[in-house]
């Protein structure tokens, strides 16, 4: 599911109001405790939007790229985070970079729209060196029903978008990397219109290894057996990494900003 424009400017002024300000705080304090980014770090957002998360992350310190299928959504990253950040038009599944490039790869609600969830952690593992991050949108929480109940009656994003709970989320980064040392924790446990007047109800719910929260985070670190050879000096049968362009005014010439 590629988002349009008016979805992405939706999404950014849904972040300016009181309550959509007050749970994006609540989603990065989780994200930031379960990645632990370090200055100089390099990390990919992988379904990276409109780069409110990019943001984040250049603010501590680390070198960051994006990549998302949204061109609209691009351009306003573009917007936020000026000409000196990489940001690549792709799909979650087909991640053009080499193995291990990446410290921190991160997917954050983007397996929610992606064909194939199971592959794109795949990639994510592939293109790490140091530990992945997924935010999800978990099917365990008192919104996950408020949003499907939500959908009878009127056209929503989420109609096609797909919830996770932590064991099927587990599950799928156990195929790749059995023995992994899976840390999660979830926020946003209350209903929506409540957060005008009890956060501080929120504030006192246990976060770590919490299923219920409405946004569920798990970290892992990518350990590896054998490294892939990126660039053997003087070997003709060096590893060539896949070649990705980066956005910088255009697009693969198709796109005009």
């Amino acid at each position: 599911m590629i988002f349009d424009e008016g979805t992405a400017k939706n999404y950014d002024e849904w972040l300016k109001t009181p309550q959509g300000h007050y749970i994006d705080k609540r989603e990065k304090a989780l994200m930031l405790d379960l990645i632990a980014p370090r200055r100089g770090e390099k990390l990919l957002d992988v379904g990276c939007g409109t780069g409110e998360h990019l943001l984040l992350f250049k603010d501590r310190g680390c070198d960051v790229t994006g990549i998302e299928p949204s061109v609209p959504m691009l351009r306003i990253a573009r917007q936020k985070l000026g000409s000196n950040v990489e940001l690549y038009p792709g799909r979650a599944e087909e991640l053009p970079f080499s193995d291990n490039e990446f410290d921190i790869v991160s997917l954050i609600t983007s397996l929610e729209f992606t064909d194939d969830p199971a592959k794109a952690i795949g990639e994510a593992i592939r293109v790490s060196r140091g530990r992945v991050f997924l935010g999800v949108l978990n099917s365990c929480s008192f919104k996950a029903i408020q949003r499907r109940f939500g959908e009878l009656f009127r056209p929503s994003l989420y109609r096609k978008a797909r919830f996770s709970h932590i064991y099927g989320l587990t599950g799928m980064v156990r195929q790749f990397l059995p023995d992994a040392r899976i840390q999660w924790g979830s926020v946003i446990f209350l209903p929506a219109g409540w957060y005008g007047f009890a956060v501080g109800l929120e504030e006192a719910i246990p976060v770590m290894k919490n299923p219920f929260g409405a946004f569920l985070g798990i970290s892992f670190p990518v350990t590896f057996t054998l490294m892939t050879a990126q660039d053997i000096i003087g070997d003709p049968f060096k590893i060539k990494a896949k070649s990705a362009q980066p956005i910088q005014g255009t697009v693969r010439e198709t796109i005009k900003w």
